[in-house]
């Protein structure tokens, strides 16, 4: 099969290497639609890997005994290979398992980690079914495009009642827009970049503030009538937008983080009794209905967040463009 690999700074390759094998409760799937996400800073590094990828939408092409699925089942890929017995697997938590699976030496394989191939390997638990009436290209955005900041909606019930303020616009903080908006809520984005700036804004954005504003709090403040917001997310990963949010969030307000940035301020948090999030995947056990709903009343933003598509030959372009900023989500075609 065809997989991309990084092969030094700012190089890359599609190469051959062997289908993967199954067994047990894994199974093989066609890769039909790969959305790219942070694998742009091995690119950018030049970490030699070609092992790429972890989120895709594809066709069940092969099964090793009958269980969750069949052939020909359409299916969202859930990234990571947990140990699906814990309590944390048990509860749908399955992205915070301390025990995972190796899947190459479980099915004596040696390949199908990578979703910037034509075909993975999966548990066939970690499979969520596609409806005929969506698309993979956005099924795909169950994954990271939604998937994040779908979760941290759910956990501070975001509604048509809420101000809602991202920092990050980048194609995780794009899909906040998407989430809040098809909630009803009213946004506020955080955003540095022009072209993502105004992505936002096709989106349903009412307002972008630049993070580079020195008086972006009195913004802020300004656009909530003194309140600040009622629940932020940050999505950029800044070092200083968690202790931003905290100041930029209302009294009693929810704070939720997708990114990796720090640190947060405790002793602000707790004088103004905020609520703090952290969120990195959804619970596909309780949640998939919800997620199939908001995929579905939002195909047309979709349609803006999916900004470029390329067949996977063309992945050096791809990688590329992702480092200009330049883009929201760019999905790759394994199969063009």
């Amino acid at each position: 099969m065809k997989v991309v690999a990084i092969t030094g700074k700012r190089t890359c390759d599609v190469v051959d290497r062997p289908d993967p094998r199954i067994k047990g409760e894994f199974v093989k799937v066609k890769i039909l639609s790969a959305p790219m996400c942070t694998e742009v800073q091995a690119y950018r590094n030049g970490d030699a890997n070609d092992c790429l990828g972890h989120e895709a939408a594809g066709e069940v092409v092969e099964i090793a005994r009958p269980g969750k699925v069949a052939v020909g089942d359409r299916v969202i890929v859930m990234p990571q290979y947990s140990c699906g017995k814990c309590g944390l697997c048990l509860s749908g938590e399955h992205i915070h398992c301390r025990q995972p699976i190796d899947p190459y030496a479980f099915c004596d394989s040696q390949t199908g980690r990578a979703t910037y191939a034509q075909f993975c390997i999966k548990q066939d638990w970690l499979l969520v079914p596609i409806p005929e009436d969506i698309s993979y290209d956005h099924a795909s955005m169950g994954c990271c495009g939604l998937g994040p900041t779908f979760n941290a909606m759910q956990k501070m019930n975001v509604n048509a009642f809420d101000t809602v303020l991202i920092s990050g616009l980048g194609p995780v903080g794009l899909g906040g827009v998407v989430n809040a908006k098809s909630r009803g809520a009213r946004v506020i984005g955080l955003e540095s970049n022009p072209y993502r700036a105004a992505l936002a804004k096709s989106l349903g954005a009412e307002e972008v503030v630049d993070f580079r504003d020195e008086r972006k709090l009195d913004r802020i403040l300004d656009l909530t009538e003194g309140r600040g917001a009622d629940k932020s997310i940050e999505a950029s990963s800044a070092e200083d937008a968690p202790a931003f949010l905290v100041e930029a969030t209302r009294p009693k307000g929810q704070v939720a983080s997708v990114g990796w940035g720090g640190p947060v301020t405790a002793r602000k948090m707790v004088g103004k009794g905020l609520t703090f999030h952290g969120i990195w995947h959804w619970n596909h056990f309780q949640d998939t209905e919800a997620m199939l709903k908001t995929i579905r009343q939002s195909k047309p933003l979709l349609d803006k967040l999916i900004t470029h598509v390329f067949p996977m030959e063309k992945v050096k372009d791809a990688f590329e463009l992702q480092l200009t900023g330049n883009c929201g989500k760019v999905i790759l075609y394994p199969w063009s």
